[in-house]
């Protein structure tokens, strides 16, 4: 299966994933793929909708599934200036979003997604904002975190630190067939282990995803076959391989520090006297004939 189908359809729990995008290709019709997925795995979904309008998110949804998504509405008034929104970037803390998620909800862990995580970004400390997603990850509440990032709004470093935190990356960027995308997934599991791959993909007016695996280049498929099957001992001035001779005298030859079974057994025989320490004191030796221990009460 191709990796971002099999991040797609079983989001690990405790996960966070990341979608970055920037001004030359979007990643929101992937964000609402990943919503219609895990409404259709019969989880309840949780939108704190900074940038688009509920109408927008919801456009192509499976109808049947729908009655899970709790959408909390951010826009138009994501700052609270006209007071029109229900949720404002300032109240992105973790027991805010505890709170919200639990008084709507039974008792089964959500998905919680942010459209976006850059509006978050700009109005908050970038330790303040990591830290509280730290917290909901292992709060309980939350299954898995899905973020969208638009990475030519930030520095490099405050990107690379959210790219950090992500168990799942997914970049997307325009490809030369103006019906695709392509998208450079990176994973890292549980375990340590990192997948990374890139793939052409197409967002369905139904929010269902068509993933494509991308062609290898013919030049670099050809050089890794031209590597594989050069023989580096080729041009050396001298043997590094041994004859069948050679080999067989080799093999006759006695390592200095083996020893046969005869030899072990001649050097390991006892003989008369062995074991014993002769002692004869010299003229010029100390020796004190009293107790040292006398004064003891012993």
């Amino acid at each position: 299966m191709l990796l971002l189908s099999c991040v797609l359809q079983g989001a690990e729990a405790g996960g966070f994933i990341l979608i970055q995008d920037t001004v030359k290709c979007t990643g929101r019709g992937l964000l609402k793929c990943f919503i219609n997925a895990a409404l259709k795995r019969g989880e309840d979904v949780h939108v704190l909708g900074f940038e688009s309008p509920e109408t927008e998110v919801c456009a192509g949804l499976d109808r049947s599934c729908v009655q899970k998504l709790h959408f909390h509405k951010g826009f138009p008034d994501p700052l609270g200036w006209t007071r029109r929104s229900s949720f404002t970037v300032e109240r992105f803390a973790s027991q805010h979003i505890t709170q919200l998620i639990k008084d709507t909800q039974q008792a089964k862990a959500s998905v919680l997604v942010v459209d976006s995580l850059s509006l978050v970004l700009r109005h908050h400390d970038p330790l303040v904002f990591c830290q509280t997603l730290q917290e909901l990850r292992k709060g309980g509440v939350i299954k898995t975190i899905i973020g969208l990032l638009h990475s030519d709004l930030h520095q490099q470093g405050i990107v690379g630190i959210v790219c950090y935190l992500a168990s799942t990356v997914i970049s997307v960027a325009p490809a030369n067939n103006e019906r695709h995308s392509v998208a450079k997934t990176t994973r890292r599991t549980k375990s340590g282990k990192v997948m990374q791959e890139e793939e052409y993909f197409s967002v369905c007016k139904d929010a269902t995803l068509s993933v494509q695996a991308k062609p290898r280049q013919p030049g670099h498929v050809q050089k890794e076959r031209d590597v594989s099957e050069a023989d580096p001992t080729s041009n050396l001035t001298f043997n590094l391989r041994l004859s069948e001779e050679e080999r067989k005298a080799k093999e006759k030859v006695a390592l200095p520090f083996v020893f046969s079974q005869e030899k072990k057994s001649a050097l390991l025989k006892p003989t008369p006297g062995s074991g014993r320490i002769v002692y004869e004191p010299d003229d010029n030796d100390d020796f004190d004939e009293e107790d040292p221990d006398d004064d003891l009460d012993v």
